[in-house]
């Protein structure tokens, strides 16, 4: 029996999609942020080590979206990036 071309096995992986999440949620609040005026980076390190929504403009929902991310799983996602670990 031979095996046909599109017979292979398709793979899902809800970690891919969560990667791809946080990246969207990531790059929208950094957007917003900058177009409000405010460094970026600064204020999501901010953020991070505190966990303080206040770090975060109201702009385009960005606090709301920022809030939707778990920060143990941005950080760990984060560290994993910056060391090109899958």
């Amino acid at each position: 029996m031979s095996e046909q071309p599109h017979a292979k096995t398709q793979t899902f992986s809800l970690h891919d999609d969560r990667d791809q999440e946080m990246k969207r949620i990531l790059s929208t609040v950094y957007q917003a942020l900058r177009e409000k005026g405010y460094d970026p980076i600064n204020q999501l390190v901010g953020y991070i080590l505190s966990e303080d929504p206040t770090y975060i403009t109201n702009h385009k929902s960005a606090r709301a979206l920022i809030c939707r991310i778990d920060r143990d799983e941005l950080m760990g996602a984060l560290v994993k990036t910056y060391l090109g670990i899958d």
